[in-house]
């Protein structure tokens, strides 16, 4: 068998040369290729988390975000990944991760997939404290919200008044998306709303009682200003429906609070007179609606109120934060006069 005949080294080695310029060059390609789709453009540490991209945001204004954060190093990759993507831009609040692509990036943001906001509710007295409360983290601000608070057919298609209004918002923590229209927000609350009067058989209770869900709140909203003292809450309640059911006017201090808008008021004797269907102490009954929010304590005191004939009570004095109880006007003065001793013993003296 005869020997190939070799191949010219000049020739093998130009095809080496060849081969070596090829692989580097498809290797070259690669990493451009890599680099296009897989280099970090999200700094590996950020001074925050979450970009928040307006509603209605164009490429151009997502760019401006991302880059007002600090979130992107290259904005030429990120806007030819975007056009390779078809992203134009979508608002909401975005959990970014230290390290993204270009590539992870534009597809996170195109997703949608929001970070949610906390908006936490507890014992704002009136709406415009309210919107005023989530305004602070929602994009609207509280003038869009207070606007919608104050349209009253709107509120007539949810089942409110003005003056009912404060019961549709039961005292909670709520997730919500920054990026929430006003009207989303609130069909969330009237969601959150009746779920809580569904649950626990609350509305067979308030029925029992002869009362609206909204007058509940109402006299869980006095009961909330009246006291922080948890277990004594229902006697407080029973006392207020005790008072309803004899005819009498509540006489409730917190109803001339709010009816005089004076919230650090401490002398409300000047009050008293004042003309406003909130003075408890001039009008007899329910007043029109809840001076303020009501918490979940508070409600459930109304509707579990104690069975008793108390009929005034007054604080103890001491500092405890409790109050005294008593079924005639003779015994009540008796306690009176123990508040007196121990706010001088105190050295708090009228």
């Amino acid at each position: 068998m005869e020997n190939q005949p070799l191949e010219p080294a000049p020739k093998r080695n130009l095809r080496k040369a060849l081969l070596f310029i090829a692989l580097v060059a498809i290797g070259g390609v690669g990493y451009i290729a890599w680099s296009f789709v897989y280099k970090p453009n999200v700094p590996a540490s950020l001074a925050k988390k979450h970009v928040l991209i307006p509603t209605g945001a164009t490429l151009d204004q997502v760019v401006d975000s991302l880059k007002a954060g600090g979130f992107i190093r290259d904005e030429s990759s990120f806007r030819t990944m975007a056009g390779r993507l078809s992203y134009k831009g979508r608002g909401g609040r975005f959990e970014l991760k230290p390290g993204m692509s270009s590539y992870h990036l534009v597809k996170h943001l195109r997703s949608g997939e929001q970070a949610p906001v906390k908006v936490i509710l507890v014992n704002e007295r009136l709406p415009e404290h309210i919107a005023a409360k989530v305004a602070k983290a929602i994009e609207p601000d509280s003038l869009a919200l207070v606007t919608l608070l104050n349209d009253t057919t709107y509120l007539d298609s949810l089942g409110f008044t003005p003056a009912t209004l404060l019961s549709l918002f039961i005292p909670n923590t709520y997730e919500v998306y920054w990026n929430t229209s006003p009207r989303k927000f609130m069909e969330r609350m009237k969601k959150e709303y009746d779920r809580f009067w569904a649950a626990n058989d609350r509305d067979a209770k308030a029925r029992a009682l002869g009362l609206s869900r909204e007058q509940v709140y109402t006299v869980a909203s006095i009961v909330e200003r009246e006291t922080n003292d948890k277990p004594e809450k229902p006697r407080m309640a029973g006392v207020y429906l005790n008072r309803v059911e004899q005819g009498w006017p509540l006489q409730a201090d917190p109803t001339l609070v709010f009816a005089s808008r004076d919230w650090e008021a401490r002398d409300l004797a000047k009050y008293k007179d004042l003309d406003s269907p909130y003075n408890t102490y001039k009008y007899p009954g329910l007043p029109p609606g809840p001076i303020s929010m009501a918490s979940i304590p508070s409600l459930d005191a109304v509707l579990n109120r104690e069975k008793h004939d108390y009929m005034f009570f007054v604080a103890t004095g001491d500092g405890s934060g409790k109050h005294m109880f008593a079924v005639t006007y003779d015994a009540h003065k008796v306690n009176i006069e123990v508040y007196k001793r121990n706010l001088i013993q105190r050295g708090l003296g009228l």
